[in-house]
């Protein structure tokens, strides 16, 4: 099983970040952060590295659910988000897989949250 769910899309980045944030709302996420991982790496290494977004996804009821079931599963939260430039400058969107890495985790509570997130970001990556 993969850890992720992607898709290249005919969007430029910025279009790409914007739609994804849209779509990510029609499935009841908001995003919590953004993390301009190109920005970060030119500010604290000096280097050039491609466009490379991180969004911070959120789905306030099922994250309360999962932190009701498990205590420690905020470590896992937010739903990570990315956005990237590719090396042959195409636009790829991938999200996190819940099932996958929810694996590590015995609790059998959290088998239902992590399905219907993992369902939800399908639906995300697949409308982008």
């Amino acid at each position: 099983m993969k850890y992720y769910i992607e898709k290249i899309t005919n969007y430029t980045f910025d279009q790409a970040v914007e739609k994804v944030t849209d779509e990510l709302k029609k499935e009841g996420f908001g995003v919590l952060t953004q993390i301009d991982i190109h920005d970060k790496l030119k500010e604290k290494l000096d280097v050039d590295f491609r466009k490379y977004r991180i969004l911070g996804a959120c789905n306030p009821p099922a994250a309360y659910q999962a932190l009701q079931a498990e205590d420690k599963i905020g470590t896992m939260l937010p739903c990570n988000v990315i956005v990237q430039e590719t090396l042959d400058k195409k636009v790829e969107v991938a999200a996190v897989n819940p099932i996958a890495s929810m694996m590590a985790v015995e609790n059998q509570k959290l088998t239902t949250i992590a399905e219907d997130i993992t369902s939800r970001l399908e639906r995300v990556i697949a409308a982008v």
